[in-house]
């Protein structure tokens, strides 16, 4: 028995090939360089409010699984040399696994999960694309809070981690993933429309 497998937005609009996914998957991790300048600094953590999670999260849904997969390795890669892509136009080996590795590292499991959740259609409404990011979110945080844990000199319990991980991102992470699960939808509508 196969399991149902839905085309992924990038998969509709641009042609399939490999030099049309290598050039989205690196696009997509151009964005989040991008999305990384965004950014509001935190008292008391050394992580930033950026606009990658908007980033990453559009990467996994737009590309499917391994292609936003792809393109957040390529995005971590990149600042690793030296780049400047990361938050505040840093790069380098030293802030690729500083205390935001857990974070960076995170964004290609969520842009896999998200992909994964895409390649079955759940990008194409907004009832069921914002569980979804939600999800992809998750990891996220999942990664992040627990690098700050073990990797922060100063964080020693997981109730510091969340306090400098987690609790000060949650409401612009809602206003991102309402944001992406608004779009992503619109955008399968307009693709839909068009394709009439």
């Amino acid at each position: 028995m196969t399991t149902y497998e839905a085309p992924t937005l990038a998969g509709v609009v641009f042609p399939r090939s490999r030099v049309a996914t290598i050039t989205m998957m690196i696009g997509f991790a151009l964005l989040t360089a991008l999305a990384a300048q965004i950014r509001i600094p935190v008292p008391g953590t050394p992580v930033p409010i950026t606009g990658q999670t908007f980033a990453v999260l559009l990467a996994g849904a737009a590309l499917g699984s391994r292609a936003g997969a792809g393109s957040q390795a390529i995005y971590w890669a990149l600042g690793a040399i030296g780049l400047p892509f990361y938050a505040n136009a840093s790069g380098g080996w030293e802030a690729a696994t500083g205390a935001t590795a857990g974070y960076l590292v995170g964004f290609i499991a969520a842009a896999w999960v998200v992909g994964a959740l895409a390649e079955r259609g759940q990008d194409r409404n907004v009832w069921s694309a914002i569980p979804a990011f939600l999800a992809g979110n998750a990891v996220i945080y999942a990664f992040g809070v627990t690098w700050l844990l073990v990797s922060v000199e100063g964080i020693a319990t997981m109730s510091e981690a969340l306090t400098a991980g987690f609790t000060p991102f949650v409401i612009g992470d809602v206003v991102k993933i309402l944001g992406v699960g608004l779009l992503l939808p619109l955008a399968w509508k307009l693709v839909d429309w068009s394709r009439r």
